[in-house]
């Protein structure tokens, strides 16, 4: 367990130096065009305010390199943030050094402040030992706080290397909630348990598979991912997506899931399109029977009814990766089936947990975040957490 910043005492007029995640998309005008994580962060800077510290907000956006770039700027999320709080935010344009530290000393207790583009500056993604810039970082503060779970994998100056020299260094609530959620559906699930796991590479999800099969009672392998396992067992699998290199790797992970016992639910059918568009002809197919030039695009009607069969019958749910193209909508109905299968789990007190990247963008787009126990925020990191790698930003903190 982390300390949180519930386990703080009297905080009243000390500054807190939070590290969130508001790397937020932006439109040509500079308007936010969606605060879902601006709003993720909003638990643990009312709670900070109602105590009494100063609020000082540590951030980036985008991928700036280490340099100044207007484009890149905070600004706009300062600016969102300030509407969405219903006062005022105080926007640091250069966040470190004496001039910093000036503006910040107008900071009033219960107020916020943010910092401009953390990674502005070279020495955020440096990879050496240097603690420089953490330390001119921590004269800001008295204390730190992580609330970025999504760049919790990280090992940068302000995710991991200033919890080492700022103390105490805890949680904020999202980051608290996000461990709490992804570590209680890995480590101690209530059974069934079941894991669906999508995407397009067996490659990218290695490491996804071979944890989760010493832990799930069902593994639901979808997406493109599939069709490297059918082609291992000698399908036919027409133009779709194939990694030929790792098929050995999909009947190790077979193999492993049978010594197991672990259940391995495939599409049995597909959904198969001659024009990645949809334009095309679109057609069901066995998986293992694809024709030349078509490629699955979606889970078949059978499939679906099988996914969903596993599902509401699970107490334990954690969704990574989606199960067809679903940004078409005419190959979405498959990853809609299992998400809709996941509310209705969800309903009859089964903890679902979705964790990270595509499979967020799917839950957005067919339900609600409180149709679910948790929607994770981060998407490398939940990967990452799944796979069971420790997460720097998360090592660095108290226990």
């Amino acid at each position: 367990m982390k300390k949180s910043i519930k386990d703080l005492g009297d905080i009243q007029g000390k500054r807190a130096l939070v590290r969130v995640d508001i790397n937020v998309p932006l439109d040509e005008n500079k308007n936010v065009t969606d605060d879902t994580r601006i709003q993720a962060i909003l638990p643990t800077v009312k709670f900070l305010c109602e105590k009494g510290a100063k609020v000082i907000l540590m951030a980036h956006l985008g991928r700036p390199k280490g340099e100044w770039n207007e484009e890149f700027s905070l600004e706009p999320a300062a600016k969102h943030l300030a509407k969405v709080l219903g006062e005022d935010v105080l926007f640091v344009k250069s966040p470190v050094g004496e001039g910093a530290e000036k503006e910040l000393e107008a900071l009033e207790n219960g107020k916020v402040a943010l910092l401009e583009n953390i990674r502005f500056y070279k020495a955020e993604e440096a990879k050496d030992d240097d603690m420089t810039f953490a330390n001119e970082l921590a004269k800001l503060g008295d204390f730190y706080v992580n609330d970025a779970f999504g760049a919790a994998h990280r090992n940068h100056t302000s995710t991991a290397k200033l919890a080492k020299v700022l103390k105490p260094a805890v949680s904020g609530l999202l980051m608290e909630k996000e461990l709490r959620c992804l570590g209680a559906a890995l480590d101690n699930p209530t059974r069934p348990f079941t894991a669906v796991v999508g995407g397009a590479k067996v490659s990218s999800k290695i490491g996804v598979l071979e944890n989760l099969i010493d832990k799930v009672d069902n593994l639901i392998i979808g997406g493109g991912m599939a069709y490297t396992f059918v082609k291992a067992n000698g399908g036919k699998i027409g133009n779709s997506i194939c990694e030929d290199d790792q098929m050995d790797v999909a009947k190790a992970i077979e193999a492993k899931a049978a010594a197991k016992g672990v259940k391995l639910v495939m599409a049995t059918d597909v959904l198969a399109a001659d024009d990645f568009s949809g334009n095309g002809t679109n057609k069901f197919v066995a998986i293992n029977e694809i024709p030349d030039g078509f490629e699955g695009v979606d889970a078949g009607m059978d499939s679906r009814e099988a996914f969903a069969e596993v599902l509401k019958s699970s107490k334990t749910i954690l969704m990574n990766g989606p199960v067809g193209a679903f940004e078409n909508p005419k190959f979405a109905q498959g990853t809609k089936a299992v998400l809709e299968a996941i509310v209705e789990a969800t309903k009859n007190g089964a903890t679902s947990v979705i964790g990270g990247g595509d499979s967020v963008s799917a839950a957005k787009k067919f339900a609600k975040a409180e149709d679910f126990t948790h929607v994770s925020t981060g998407g490398g990191a939940s990967l990452e957490f799944i796979e069971g790698k420790v997460l720097p930003g998360v090592d660095a903190l108290d226990d």
